[in-house]
């Protein structure tokens, strides 16, 4: 995350910034990647990154809980529990494309409630994680291998995590925005996936259905 005081914006201090850690992340051999506000987006342009994928935030202060039963056929949900841990990481790593397990982590303690799993015949097949805020709280990251279970684990987290809530959900995933607006979410913003130098980006996008935040990927 990239912050300026209000007084001393308009110095080049936000380029000096993101330059500087470009420049570090370059020398180890790694590719710079962050999600962009569309206030942010030009700086990130002129820097080298270009556009890799969009998604919208949604909030929903005031959420309509669904009438049918919080179930899926294709997967048995429940909390996160120890033995699940490696499990998780190795399935959020193929996914989100790095190793991020000591992040996942502190996110389960934040937001408990939330910390979920989907799995069928033993094998994990989803889960989700939030943490929490001072405004809202956030659910995500979300992985799974299909609509029907990312839509369960998120029913789930919604019946049990007080609104207002906050989604970073990538556009292509329209129907699981679809059925979050009838839940009373609505668009608070765009963000874009961006990547240093190339357009391709690093994650499995047909699984990854919600992101943990612009500030931590």
């Amino acid at each position: 995350m990239v912050l300026v005081a209000a007084a001393e914006r308009r110095q080049g201090l936000a380029r000096w910034l993101l330059r500087h850690c470009i420049d570090e992340l370059l020398a180890r051999n790694l590719v710079p990647v962050l999600d962009a506000t569309p206030a942010g987006r030009a700086v990130y342009v002129d820097l080298g990154f270009r556009d890799s994928w969009t998604m919208r935030r949604l909030v929903g202060r005031t959420i309509r809980m669904p009438n049918e039963a919080i179930e899926c056929a294709a997967a048995t949900l429940r909390a996160l529990e120890a033995r699940d841990w490696p499990q998780v990481i190795a399935y959020d790593t193929a996914i989100f494309g790095a190793d991020r397990g000591a992040l996942l982590r502190r996110l389960a303690n934040r937001l408990p409630a939330a910390a979920l799993v989907a799995e069928h015949r033993s094998r994990l097949v989803g889960f989700l994680l939030g943490r929490d805020g001072r405004s809202m709280s956030q659910l995500g990251p979300l992985a799974a291998e299909d609509d029907r279970i990312a839509i369960a684990l998120l029913a789930q987290a919604i019946a049990a995590v007080p609104a207002p809530l906050a989604i970073d959900l990538p556009d292509r995933h329209a129907a699981l925005g679809d059925r979050l607006a009838m839940l009373g979410f609505c668009v608070e913003r765009p963000l874009t996936r961006m990547v240093y130098g190339r357009s391709i980006a690093f994650d499995d996008g047909a699984r990854l259905f919600a992101v943990a935040g612009p500030e931590l990927g």
